[in-house]
């Protein structure tokens, strides 16, 4: 399954690109991008636990940009 997310107070193309990475490397995901300019994310992992690997995908954000929210509609 593949999705886009806004988000809200990402506040550097370094930090885009470290919740890329970060995202990437969380089991059940397939792809990720996460873009500064247009403050979107789309993330492609499995089906079957989506909702649980956006829990991972919001964790791991928060480490890097702890003020940057994601909107999960």
């Amino acid at each position: 399954m593949k999705k886009t997310f806004k988000l809200i107070d990402l506040d550097c193309a370094n930090c885009a690109r470290k919740m890329e990475d970060a995202i990437k490397k969380l089991d059940g995901v397939n792809d990720a991008s996460v873009s500064f300019m247009t403050q979107k994310m789309t993330v492609d992992a499995d089906d079957a636990r989506f909702d649980a690997i956006m829990k991972d995908v919001v964790k791991c954000c928060k480490r890097v940009e702890p003020d940057c929210e994601i909107v999960l509609k």
